[in-house]
């Protein structure tokens, strides 16, 4: 529990240290990459200071100038920051809108490019498929759960498909990520936070263009992403 309390500590008082300063310079400049990168730093470094290791692998499937659609199993808090700062360039993220009213963070999110979601209205989530599909468009990668939350036990949830039609609309690339070991270290069950090894897995791009539908697709991702989870997880 004192681990849990002090990565809370730690991302709180670090976000109303350097988050309004940040933020003021990226409204000023319009240059969001500064907070960005302070943003995902100062999460990994609450990942390592908790006792939990990093470990990648695949990184070399990511072609260096392109953009990709990041998708991943969501079994944990610690997810994002232990995926996105191993992500080479900047990334946008689906997100749920009520974060977005959170003072400084929601602030700094909405300069940062990342995507509000409203899963209760029809309409709204056709927007935000949008928004992500202009996010790509600059250039920015998506990181996606298409479970939609984290799974309570471990076990891979059904997707969504809104994510499947954004990749199949765009033509980007999707890029399957499987997490190991942050259900281990954070369960969604459990406050208490235990160290141990997180592992980010790569997996090589897979091309929408190449798929009849959004079901075609979802199957290759779902399965790519299972192929190295424990069989009871996929």
């Amino acid at each position: 529990m004192i681990r849990a309390v002090a990565i809370l500590c730690f991302w709180g008082i670090s976000i109303l240290i350097v988050g309004p300063p940040l933020v003021f310079y990226a409204a000023l400049t319009g240059n969001a990459n500064p907070l960005y990168h302070a943003a995902t730093r100062v999460g990994r470094f609450g990942v390592l200071l908790v006792g939990v290791r990093i470990e990648v692998r695949g990184r070399e499937h990511l072609q260096p100038g392109r953009n990709y659609i990041f998708m991943s199993n969501h079994v944990s808090n610690l997810d994002p920051p232990v995926l996105l700062p191993v992500i080479p360039g900047r990334c946008s993220v689906l997100v749920k809108k009520e974060l977005f009213r959170t003072p400084i963070f929601g602030t700094g999110m909405r300069l940062g490019d990342l995507v509000p979601v409203d899963r209760e209205h029809r309409e709204a989530a056709i927007e935000s498929i949008h928004a992500a599909t202009r996010v790509l468009q600059k250039g920015l990668h998506m990181v996606i759960y298409p479970e939609g939350t984290r799974s309570p036990d471990g076990r891979l949830l059904p997707f969504k498909k809104g994510p499947f039609h954004l990749a199949m609309d765009s033509g980007v690339p999707v890029v399957p990520v499987t997490l190991l070991g942050t259900y281990e270290s954070w369960p969604k069950t459990r406050f208490a936070l235990r160290p141990g090894t997180a592992t980010v897995v790569f997996h090589p791009p897979i091309d929408p263009r190449q798929f009849a539908d959004r079901d075609e697709l979802m199957a290759a991702v779902r399965d790519t992403i299972a192929s190295v989870l424990p069989p009871e997880r996929r």
